[in-house]
């Protein structure tokens, strides 16, 4: 029987795909109608395109959806016809269908190969995490730890941080420290710990972007940027894809949400008098998630030596005239936990995802 996380109705809405998607951790979506036929497929690259292209988290996916999606009829179905299909086109899943294109199953990758044969390759894209603030949202714990240090159950948060980007193939951190620096030194280096880790001191706090002009001579091409109080589930291979074709200085990854006036708001013309009352209205928007992918080139941008934050270096660029672009991800792919209440939150999470 079909996992019921691989499909989706041509009449659902991009939330309802975002979420799918975020529960099957195959990036895709087989699109059906309500006898279970097969229309086509709904990608994470689909929905990206058509939240930068002005649809909604209310939008239906019946307009975004590809109509000529890969599937294999089951009468076909052999283990090495699967092989040279997966082999040679990079999909992420593959829809299984009777005679009447009725979805009966889907397959993957790690269904027909041992998980391990797709290799992970490594990415030589570094990743410099911003380590250097007080951590004033966060205190007491900051007036005793770096603000990285801080445990998510038995973890610090920066451990998870990296842990995220291990496992996608990157091993380059670079931590530009300010605040507590030598305890966050000597953490990893009594716990001998086995990340590649170098550090970057400022003598003064230098902002969110102000500290990467130090690394002018050790960055070289592109690199991922992320606060320390940032956890996200990304797919870095698709961000930089993403990155390189649309050849940006900056690309903002962002969390796609949803917010739900809980009032009813008022409609009112230049008289004073009500147009109509809209009951409890949703606004959708993206929000930058605290990581960033950068070309090195933007490290010109950024004075010697001076605070400046990333606002300001964004800012910069676009008057230059520098592409800047935004890489939309799930709401439920990000975890803010530089504050106390969206801590607590992720700690329940992450018990929950642990169990």
């Amino acid at each position: 029987m079909i996992d019921k996380n691989f499909i989706i109705l041509k009449n659902q809405t991009i939330i309802q795909a975002m979420k799918l998607i975020n529960l099957n951790l195959h990036k895709c979506l087989i699109v059906v109608d309500g006898s279970k036929k097969m229309l086509g497929t709904l990608s994470d690259g689909d929905i990206r395109a058509a939240l930068l292209k002005d649809f909604n988290l209310d939008s239906k996916i019946n307009s975004i959806f590809n109509k000529k999606g890969k599937f294999i009829y089951k009468k076909d179905l052999t283990k090495e016809k699967l092989k040279k299909i997966f082999l040679k086109q990079n999909y992420d899943i593959l829809p299984i269908l009777n005679n009447k294109k009725i979805v009966e199953d889907v397959t993957y990758w790690s269904k027909i190969f041992n998980p391990d044969t797709k290799n992970i390759n490594k990415l030589e894209t570094p990743v410099v995490i911003m380590a250097g603030g007080e951590g004033s949202r966060m205190k007491p714990f900051t007036h005793i730890l770096p603000k990285p240090l801080i445990p998510i159950n038995e973890k610090p948060i920066i451990e998870h941080i990296m842990e995220k980007f291990i496992v996608q193939g990157i091993s380059n951190f670079l931590y530009t420290i300010n605040h507590k620096a030598e305890i966050m030194k000597a953490y990893f280096r009594e716990t001998k710990s086995r990340f590649k880790i170098k550090y970057i001191q400022e003598k003064k706090p230098l902002g969110t972007a102000g500290s990467l002009k130090l690394l002018k001579k050790t960055l070289k091409k592109n690199f991922f940027v992320i606060n320390c109080d940032t956890l996200v589930n990304i797919d870095c291979k698709d961000i930089i894809k993403f990155h390189e074709q649309k050849k940006n200085l900056i690309t903002i990854i962002a969390s796609a949400k949803q917010h739900i006036i809980p009032y009813g708001i008022c409609n009112v013309n230049k008289k004073g008098e009500l147009k109509k009352i809209t009951e409890k209205p949703k606004i959708n928007f993206l929000a930058s998630s605290g990581i960033y992918l950068v070309n090195q080139k933007a490290l010109k941008l950024i004075p010697n030596n001076k605070k400046f934050d990333f606002p300001q270096l964004i800012s910069l660029a676009k008057k230059r005239g520098y592409k800047i672009g935004v890489f939309p991800i799930d709401d439920s792919s990000w975890f803010d936990v530089g504050q106390w209440e969206e801590y607590r939150k992720t700690m329940d999470k992450m018990k929950i995802n642990e169990n």
